[in-house]
This record gives C-alpha cells, structure tokens and sequence, in this order.
C-alpha cells in the first residue's frame, strides 16, 4: 500500500509555503528544508525509499546528509540517506503538526 501525504502538511504548505530553516530547540532535526508537495513522489523514487525503507513517505531533507519521512501513521522519523532501512529510523515527532510548531519563521 502506498503511503500518500497527510493532509495536514498539504496544508501548512498552502498557507506558509515551503519551509527552510531550523527547529526552535536542540532536538532533531535542527536544520530542515521541506519539498514541494509535488516533488514529493520523485524525491522517493530517486532515493529509493519504498525498497530501503519500506513504511516510509520522506518529504524533506536536513543538509546533512538524512530525509524526514512519515510512516503510515504520520508520525515524522528521520532516516539516514546512507544505509537507509526501516530499522534505522528515529522518531522526531508525532505528527507533522507537532514538528511545525517548532519551525523557527
């Protein structure tokens, strides 16, 4: 089954636009820059996330060097682009909602 998007990052994009900055605390990630919506599909495809990292929809990068991904839930996990698998993800958030609020604007 193929993960889609959860509509609550469609629509921090349509009312904010692309987010690239930093994270107000010390936690992961730090850094984040998010993809367009539309970007999404082909940024997988490219890294190969559905055979490394089966469960895993990533939708933004850190700069150094890991993706942020939902799972089936929506939560948001980060995963490492070398070495990618399902096993190697870390949970930064419950959902994209939570994550959002922590977006330095």
């Amino acid at each position: 089954m193929a993960l889609t998007v959860p509509q609550e990052y469609l629509e921090y994009i349509r009312a904010h636009g692309i987010f690239e900055g930093f994270t107000s605390d010390e936690a992961e990630p730090g850094y984040i820059e998010l993809w367009a919506p539309e970007a999404i599909p082909a940024n997988n495809r490219d890294i190969e996330v559905e055979s490394l990292a089966p469960g895993f929809l990533a939708f933004a990068g850190n700069g150094g060097g890991e993706v942020l991904a939902f799972d089936a839930a929506g939560a948001v996990y980060m995963l490492p682009m070398i070495g990618m698998a399902s096993d190697y993800a870390v949970q930064v958030a419950n959902d994209f909602e939570s994550l959002a609020e922590r977006f330095v604007r």
